[in-house]
């Protein structure tokens, strides 16, 4: 049922969560799993041109962290022990989630979410919330836990 499985992760807490169940779907169908990290371009462009580098310095650790997670996670113990593609990209996070799963023809997307919804998440937008609308492939949507640890914040 599913052959490409594509997990968008950027560290956090809810993604770390979609991870770990996405690689337990991929193992049962034995599917190829590619993990994607997008660096938000317009993160990096709304801030005071002397601090872009750093941010996008910072945002490029997290993503190698964040995809080293999921290799991590596919090797150690989990239900599958395939190899994980993982692929950095630049630009709006929903949009090149969306694009790169169409290049790969896959089957699912995997992404968290941290459940902010009413007027919060309506001012801010919400990644998971644009490629669930917008995804031409299901796509799986893992909540981060009430009180969850957030390992990116963790980090800072």
């Amino acid at each position: 049922m599913f052959e490409t499985v594509v997990i968008a992760t950027d560290g956090s807490g809810s993604a770390q969560r979609a991870v770990e169940a996405a690689l337990d779907l991929a193992g049962k169908f034995d599917a190829t799993v590619h993990a994607l990290y997008v660096v938000d371009e317009g993160e990096v462009e709304s801030t005071p041109e002397d601090v872009q580098d750093v941010l996008e310095r910072a945002l490029a650790t997290t993503g190698g962290r964040a995809l080293s997670f999921v290799r991590e996670a596919a090797t150690n113990g989990g239900e599958t022990d395939a190899d994980v593609v993982t692929v950095v990209r630049d630009g709006d996070p929903a949009t090149e989630i969306r694009r790169y799963a169409d290049e790969v023809e896959a089957d699912l997307i995997a992404t968290g979410t941290r459940g902010r919804h009413g007027d919060h998440g309506f001012l801010l937008g919400s990644v998971a919330e644009q490629v669930v609308r917008n995804a031409t492939m299901p796509v799986l949507s893992v909540r981060q836990l009430e009180g969850e640890a957030n390992p990116e914040r963790e980090a800072v």
